[in-house]
């Protein structure tokens, strides 16, 4: 685990974490989906024609993304409609101009798990060598998988053996594809990058499962649907194949004109404060049909003692005031962990969290960050080997350190709400996927 002690956050600023003292009642406009942003820009830079990408999130990891394919040549212009409201407030829309793909160049991936494992296979098909690094705690992330798998498909990458970076991908121009066999249980995101990128490859590709639980399918499920969006043909478990194989036929991938839906995942923290503060939260535009993992909090949040409406003008969360413990599988939704932990903290029975081993893994090792931090504000958590048992007691204010992990910082804002005292360290890290995360919170509680 990257060092959880304080002095491992170079980001020492403290910020107070605002306390409710009533119930919330609010509207509350979520940005885009970085799942589907980062998805829609490696998919429409590898398209045939020109495509958009309207209501994009814009965040340090789609920002990143970007500036990654403009160093291998694709064109990204920025436009904004005045007139037109949008997730995220704005009618922003990007306007994606495929280019050949060309080296060298050097990617800084920062820690965004989807720009240093979505943009390999795509540097693959680039000509020229294209170097990848970022911050430090992106060298003990796991790359292997996507690194190990691009060399049986026919590519040349430098790691040193590490299997993480830094690195350099050789691009070929091209890449032959075929089947692979990986070990895809740390992250799904390993499957989900060659697949996005398959269609190019003059085989496609075979990709195959071998080990342990998938974690996050309904992430692989969002990369199998907006493949199909683009005009790809993709064969999956879902729909009638083999289990853990997918298949990608060769293909031009079409320029489509795509609207991003609000981050449901991002939408947490605010749906977290009505179930703590017995409120009602809306975040509009929450879609009837979705494949984002954040869906899942309808469910959830509803277990633990609320209620939801899906309506056309958005989902509306109502809490009742009392928070009751939950029994949880989340390898599907394992991103939605600290959020439940927060809230879990703050109930009136335990609860257990199962099936996330994998966020040892994450932006931090967030098992251990979270029993950490809520212990230290008085909090009675204890790591399992696939998750946390949390026994609530009363907690206490204190500093609650993020280790840069935006949804660490979001945690300790629920616990605010409820717990006096409560300082956020290096607040500024949710700019990760929600920016101006502390004005929407404060803006929310009428603050």
């Amino acid at each position: 685990m990257t060092d959880t002690s304080p002095h491992s956050d170079l980001h020492t600023d403290l910020w107070p974490a605002p306390y409710a003292s009533g119930a919330v009642d609010a509207t509350v406009t979520v940005p885009g989906s970085k799942s589907v942003t980062n998805r829609g820009l490696v998919l429409a830079a590898l398209a045939a024609e020109p495509g958009w990408l309207r209501r994009p999130l814009r965040s340090r990891d789609t920002l990143l993304m970007a500036e990654a394919l403009r160093t291998l040549g694709v064109k990204i212009e920025e436009t904004v409609n005045s007139s037109s409201s949008a997730a995220g407030g704005t009618g922003e829309a990007w306007r994606i101009i495929p280019a050949g793909l060309h080296g060298p160049a050097t990617v800084d991936v920062g820690n965004a798990g989807t720009v240093m494992r979505f943009l390999p296979p795509v540097a693959a098909l680039a000509d020229g060598p294209v170097h990848f690094d970022g911050d430090a705690r992106s060298h003990e992330r796991p790359l292997h998988g996507v690194i190990d798998a691009l060399r049986v498909l026919g590519a040349r990458i430098d790691d040193d053996g590490r299997g993480a970076l830094p690195m350099t991908v050789h691009g070929g121009g091209a890449l032959d594809g075929g089947p692979v066999e990986i070990d895809a249980s740390s992250s799904s995101q390993f499957v989900s990058a060659l697949l996005l990128s398959a269609p190019r490859f003059n085989q496609g590709v075979e990709v195959r499962h071998v080990g342990a639980k998938l974690p996050s399918l309904p992430h692989i499920r969002m990369t199998v649907d907006m493949l199909r969006q683009v005009g790809a043909q993709v064969d999956e478990p879902e729909t009638g194949g083999e289990p853990n194989v997918w298949r990608v036929s060769p293909s031009a991938l079409l320029g489509r004109d795509l609207t991003v839906e609000p981050d449901l995942s991002n939408a947490q923290p605010f749906l977290a404060a009505a179930l703590v503060t017995g409120g009602r939260v809306t975040v509009p535009d929450w879609p009837a049909r979705t494949t984002q993992p954040g869906d899942a909090l309808r469910e959830i949040f509803t277990e633990m003692g609320g209620s939801c409406e899906l309506t056309e003008a958005g989902l509306t969360f109502t809490g009742t005031g009392r928070i009751q413990g939950i029994d949880v599988d989340l390898s599907e939704v394992g991103e939605l962990t600290p959020g439940i932990a927060a809230v879990a903290a703050l109930a009136d029975s335990p609860s257990t969290l199962r099936g996330v081993a994998h966020l040892r893994l994450h932006e931090t090792d967030r098992l251990a960050a979270l029993t950490k931090e809520i212990n230290e504000l008085g909090g009675d958590v204890t790591e399992t080997e696939d998750g946390l048992l949390i026994r609530p007691r009363p907690l206490h204010g204190g500093v609650f350190h993020t280790y840069h992990d935006h949804r660490m910082a979001t945690a300790g804002a629920i616990i605010g709400l409820a717990v006096e005292g409560v300082e956020i360290e290096n607040v500024a890290t949710t700019a990760k996927t929600l920016p101006d995360f502390p004005r929407m919170w404060t803006e929310m509680l009428g603050v």
